[in-house]
C-alpha cells in the first residue's frame, strides 16, 4: 500500500490564520493526505476548550509559544518575539523526532507566509515547502513590493513612511495610502519595525517556497493572479469543502443564535462581527450600540470577550431593554453559518480576509468598518472594486455616529443593486471551487504534485 503524503502545517499562532489552515488541512486529509498540525500549546487548549467535539482526523500537536503563562498573548510585538525566538529549534526537534519514530515521514511543510524561518528550516531538511497566505493576494503582492517602495523613496530603510501617497501597483487593484501600510498600522514603534524587516526577510524566505498558495479566487482578484503567476488561488477554504464545520476557533460558538435567526423574516437581520482582534473604546461602542436601535432592523451582534478596551462591557443605559425583541447579543457566533442564513440582509464587517470571503461566498451586501493592517485594503476592494458594500464616514471627532450608522443601512437596503452584485459575484466565486472550476483545478493540480513526490 503506498504510504500517504505526511503534511506538516503551521500557522501564524492568531485566530484568523489558525482557522483558514485548518480547513486547508482539512481539504488535504479528505484528499488522502496526513496531517501534523502545530498550535502553541497556549491556543491548543483554547482549540480544544471550544470543540464540541475532538477533531482527530488530524494530529494536532503543540510548541510552546515563549512566553510565561501570565503574560499578554495579545500584544503582538511580544508574542511574535518570543514565538521567532523559541519556535524554530522547537519545530526542527519535532520534524526530526517525527522522522525518527515514524515510519510515514514528513515529507512537507506548510507554512504561513509570515513564517518565513519554517519555510527555511523546511529546505534545510530536504522538504517539500509551500507558504500559505491566509489573506488577500492583493495584501501580499503589496508586502512583495516593499523593496521597491523604499527605492521610490516612499518608505524608509527602517520603514518609516517618507511620503504620504496613494500606492496603486496594478490598474484594477485597490488603491492603498502609503501610511495604511501593513507595519504602519501599529502605534507602538518597536512594532512597526519588527514587522517591516519581517516583511523583508519572509520575501527573502519565500523563494525558498515550491509553492505559494492562497486563500482567494482568481474571479475575486484577477489582476493580481494574472501578474504574479506564482500566487496561487485554492480558495475560499469554507467549511463546505473541508468536512462541514469550521475548525480552530479560540471561543466556544453560541449556537443557539441559529435557532433565533429562524424566527426572523428573510433578508432583514444586520449581521455585526469584528473578528478576534478589533478594540473599541467606549464611545464608539456605545455609537454603534445606539446605531443598530436606530435601524429599527434586527440585529446579532457578536461581542466578544476583550471588545473594549475598558474592562467591562458598558452597554448605553436602557439599550438591552429597547432592543429586547429583535436584537441578538452573542460571545462568538458559527459565523459562517450564520452568514449562509436566509434571515441575513447584510454583513456589518470589520472587512478582514476571512470575513470578507465568507460574506462573498454567501452572497451578502457589506457594511465596512475596518480596523487596521489588510482590513483597509479589503475594504477597498468590497466598496470599489466589487462595489457589493458601503463605508461609513467618521464625523469631526474622528468617530462613526448613530446617525452615519442608520443613514448607511438604510442607503444599504434601499438600492437592490448592492444585493443583485453580491449575489453576482457569489456565484463566480462558488462556481471557482466546484468540479472543473480555478480553484478545484489549482487545489488538484497542489496535491497531485504533493503526492507525486512522497
Amino acid at each position: 500500500m503506498m504510504r500517504k503524503p505526511h503534511i506538516l502545517a503551521i500557522p501564524y499562532p492568531a485566530q484568523g490564520h489558525v482557522i483558514p489552515t485548518m480547513e486547508l488541512c482539512l481539504c488535504l486529509v479528505k484528499h488522502g493526505c496526513k496531517v501534523t498540525f502545530v498550535n502553541t500549546e497556549f491556543n491548543h487548549n483554547r482549540i480544544m476548550e471550544s470543540m464540541s467535539e475532538a477533531e482527530n482526523v488530524i494530529n494536532q500537536v503543540t510548541v510552546p509559544d515563549g512566553l510565561q503563562e501570565e503574560e499578554d498573548r495579545n500584544d503582538p510585538k511580544k508574542l511574535t518575539e518570543a514565538f521567532f525566538e523559541v519556535v524554530p529549534g522547537k519545530l526542527e526537534a519535532l520534524i526530526r523526532k517525527i522522522n525518527e519514530s515514524d515510519e510515514n515521514r514528513v515529507s512537507c511543510v506548510i507554512a504561513d507566509e509570515n513564517l518565513g524561518w519554517a519555510l527555511d528550516l523546511a529546505k534545510k531538511l530536504g522538504l517539500q515547502r509551500v507558504a500559505f497566505w491566509t489573506a488577500s493576494a492583493a495584501s501580499l503582492a503589496m508586502m512583495l513590493n516593499v523593496p521597491k517602495l523604499v527605492d521610490d523613496g516612499i518608505v524608509g530603510n527602517n520603514g518609516e513612511i517618507l511620503r504620504k501617497q496613494s500606492i496603486k501597483l496594478l490598474p484594477r487593484m485597490p488603491t492603498m495610502n502609503s501610511t495604511d501600510l501593513l507595519w504602519n498600522c501599529f502605534s507602538d514603534p518597536g512594532l512597526q519595525r519588527l514587522v517591516f524587516d519581517m516583511a523583508f526577510k519572509n520575501n527573502e524566505s519565500v523563494k525558498a517556497a515550491e509553492w505559494i498558495i492562497c486563500n482567494s479566487s482568481q474571479v475575486m482578484e484577477y489582476e493580481v493572479f494574472a501578474s504574479y503567476p506564482k500566487l496561487i488561488p485554492i480558495g475560499p477554504l469554507l467549511a463546505s469543502n473541508g468536512l462541514g464545520k469550521t475548525s480552530g476557533n479560540f471561543w466556544r460558538e453560541d449556537t443557539d443564535c441559529l435557532k433565533w435567526l429562524d424566527q426572523q423574516p428573510l433578508n432583514s437581520v444586520i449581521y455585526v462581527a469584528f473578528g478576534s482582534h478589533t478594540i473599541f473604546d467606549i464611545a464608539e461602542f456605545q455609537e454603534l450600540a445606539l446605531g443598530l436601535e436606530l435601524t429599527n432592523r434586527p440585529f446579532l451582534w457578536v461581542v466578544r470577550q476583550g471588545f473594549i478596551e475598558e474592562s467591562e462591557i458598558a452597554y448605553p443605559e436602557g439599550f438591552i431593554n429597547r432592543t429586547r425583541n429583535r436584537g441578538r447579543l452573542v460571545e462568538w457566533a458559527p459565523q459562517q453559518k450564520v452568514l449562509a442564513h436566509p434571515s441575513l440582509g447584510c454583513f456589518l464587517s470589520h472587512c478582514g480576509w476571512n470575513s470578507t470571503i465568507e460574506g462573498v461566498s454567501n452572497g451578502l451586501p457589506f457594511l465596512c468598518w475596518p480596523y487596521f493592517a489588510d482590513q483597509l485594503f479589503n475594504k477597498s476592494y468590497i466598496c470599489d472594486v466589487w462595489k457589493i458594500g458601503l463605508g461609513f464616514d467618521r464625523n469631526n471627532n474622528g468617530i462613526i455616529g448613530r446617525r452615519e450608522i442608520k443613514n448607511k443601512v438604510e442607503q444599504l437596503f434601499g438600492d437592490e443593486n448592492f444585493k443583485a452584485r453580491s449575489v453576482d459575484l457569489q456565484a463566480e466565486v462558488l462556481s471557482s471551487v466546484k468540479r472543473g472550476g480555478s480553484s478545484y483545478r489549482n487545489f488538484s493540480s497542489f496535491v497531485n504534485w504533493i503526492k507525486a513526490r512522497n
